[in-house]
């Protein structure tokens, strides 16, 4: 049991990392190809909309995707049921926004939004039909399947939107890129499963899960109002779709750089800490484990980001999006501590703790909107400045957790993160002040991330860090736990 759980996670890592690190590279060719068909407007339309149809997508979910993934043995009737109650949840909720566009319309002055929203929120109703086939491959680790559908389904999707911004239908093609995404995810998902829902439909189930299902439902909507919180003040307050695309634009590479470790991570990390949950001492092994692993990529990168954002932003879309660069730095360092939410959300997720769960995320957002509030008439900088200090420093409250829980002390988070932090603090510092001279763009992109990797490599190699030996030697597959 145990080498089939350490076959199986070596496994899942690759294809996620596979999975994923194709995924932001084909995010990022189709990102900057439509971002040079497009305005800062277009996007500050759809922009707007995405809280709402993501916390749509959370009811519409109710937790019950995690529920699945949290037991250990579930039945095709705990698939069935699943899948029943998604729909209804869905089809209402449909119902539901679909009145309220003219609303928000009014609310973002911005008329143009009743039919867009109509037509977003359409997403939410398919994916809806694929929660539980979702859950199914998770749970059954098949990275392989989940990596080849969603990378089809990337560049089906990508090659509908810029087809559709070529031809001048603005931000119409945002809208159609999503949903065909969505659309052939769904699709996938069943072909892969081989699995067909019963007729035969009972709440039981259902109400097996509704208390861990609730407590996560709750969560994550209060996780997507945590993550597009500064997305909905600049829409409220400043009224300006131009704002709100630079800002969507900033996020949109640092999200999808910072996720690009964290999915790889979280797609795996829950199921395989519930496979150990009986062993602490093992279970606090591969937690500290995929942390490090996590920090080992996501500071570089995140770090990385944020020093050649100009150069970056510059050479790949150009200087109509230039008031986005400011932005852009700010939220990529907080970007470098994000997949540690990740881990840390799953580790709580897979020891039942739904409850702790729940208030740590609620507790988040309470204070998070009172400090943006506090900052927000002093400008969007400060706004976005003090947004990321908390996000930062609420990995305590986290880490506090999971000290009670699995005993994972202070120094422990420490020593497997801190020589991450130096080691990208020392080689983003090092490619930033030695190209200084540089005045060719191009150069200066290419020289930073150079310098930057082998810095880091180097330092690396230099600690005989165990990370990077068990990459370099293969050992991770006979290594994680």
């Amino acid at each position: 049991m145990k080498g089939d759980l350490k076959d199986k996670t070596a496994k899942g890592l690759m294809w996620s990392a596979v999975n994923n690190g194709a995924t932001q590279v084909l995010n990022l060719v189709f990102g900057i190809v439509l971002a040079h068909f497009l305005t800062p407007s277009d996007y500050g339309v759809t922009g707007v909309l995405v809280i709402f149809s993501t916390i749509a997508a959370n009811l519409q979910d109710s937790g019950f995707s995690q529920a699945l993934i949290n037991l250990q043995n579930p039945t095709k009737r705990d698939y069935d049921s699943v899948f029943w109650f998604n729909l209804m949840m869905s089809v209402s909720l449909y119902a539901i926004l679909f009145f309220c566009a003219p609303l928000l319309a009014w609310h973002f002055e911005m008329p143009c939004l009743v039919e867009v929203s109509r037509v977003v929120f359409l997403g939410f109703v398919i994916a809806g039909l694929s929660i539980s086939s979702g859950a199914y491959l998770r749970k059954n680790l098949k990275n392989k399947e989940i990596a080849i559908l969603s990378l089809t389904a990337l560049v089906l999707s990508g090659v509908v939107g810029i087809v559709m911004a070529m031809n001048d239908m603005s931000y119409w093609s945002l809208v159609a890129q999503q949903l065909t995404y969505i659309t052939f995810i769904t699709l996938g998902r069943f072909f892969y499963c081989r699995w067909l829902p019963s007729l035969h439909f009972s709440f039981a189930p259902v109400r097996s899960m509704m208390g861990f299902g609730m407590h996560m439902l709750v969560t994550n909507v209060v996780n997507t109002l945590s993550e597009h919180l500064l997305t909905f003040v600049m829409g409220s307050h400043f009224k300006s779709k131009s704002v709100i695309g630079n800002f969507t634009q900033a996020n949109k590479w640092n999200l999808m750089a910072s996720k690009m470790v964290s999915e790889t991570v979280g797609q795996l990390a829950q199921t395989v800490l519930v496979e150990v949950t009986d062993d602490k001492e093992r279970e606090l092994r591969v937690f500290r484990k995929l942390l490090r692993f996590t920090a080992f990529f996501a500071m570089p990168a995140m770090l990385g980001l944020a020093v050649v954002a100009e150069e970056f932003i510059l050479v790949s879309i150009g200087e109509k999006w230039v008031d986005c660069i400011p932005m852009m730095r700010i939220l990529c360092i907080g970007g470098a501590f994000l997949p540690l939410y990740t881990l840390y959300r799953n580790l709580t997720v897979s020891s039942g703790k739904g409850r702790v769960y729940l208030w740590l995320g609620v507790s988040q957002v309470v204070m998070q909107i009172a400090v943006v509030v506090c900052f927000m008439s002093l400008g969007i900088i400060p706004m976005v400045v003090s947004f990321v200090v908390f996000q930062i420093l609420w990995i305590g409250v986290w880490q506090t957790f999971a000290r009670r829980y699995l005993g994972m002390r202070w120094r422990m988070l420490c020593a497997d993160v801190a020589p991450y932090l130096l080691a990208s603090l020392a080689a983003v510092s090092s490619a930033y002040f030695s190209t200084m001279c540089l005045t060719n763009l191009w150069m200066l992109l290419i020289s930073r991330v150079f310098i930057s990797a082998v810095v880091y490599l180097l330092i690396m190699w230099l600690w005989h860090d165990d990370i990077l030996r068990e990459i370099n030697a293969k050992y991770l597959k006979k290594n994680v736990s």
